[in-house]
């Protein structure tokens, strides 16, 4: 059988794998991060133990490609095409909507800032601006 990028992820793999990307530990590592093996290492044992088997580079590719997909979708909201979708968007934005400024709030005695917490804006208000 073929391992890799190719094998389909069920709607319960990608949900498990947001839940782990979403802990603001492995996001402040991804972000920026341009050598990331060891995290997707990280990320297919914690996979494992939720009972989702997937090596490192399934994984480090189902990011890559939600991770377009979700940009390619909100581009098309800023722009003012709301029919555009995917089916993890708003999973995606929250754990997405705060990269650029996390990087800031890092500099803050190396930890992040209160906005990080705060997940209660709501999409319409972005896609407005």
């Amino acid at each position: 059988m073929e391992s890799g990028a190719g094998k389909h992820w069920t709607e319960e793999e990608v949900k498990a794998l947001l839940s782990v990307w979403s802990e603001k530990n492995i996001r402040k590592q991804l972000h920026g991060t341009l050598r990331n093996k060891g995290i997707f290492i990280y990320i297919a044992k914690r996979l494992q133990e939720l009972g989702v088997c997937r090596d490192w580079k399934q994984c480090r590719a189902k990011y890559k490609n939600l991770k377009y997909e979700y940009r390619t979708v909100k581009y098309a909201h800023n722009s003012g095409d709301v029919t555009k979708t995917m089916k993890f968007f708003y999973d995606l934005d929250a754990i997405l909507r705060y990269e650029p400024a996390t990087q800031l709030a890092a500099e803050e005695n190396g930890r992040c800032s209160a906005t990080e917490t705060q997940p209660n804006t709501s999409p319409t208000t972005e896609s407005t601006q």
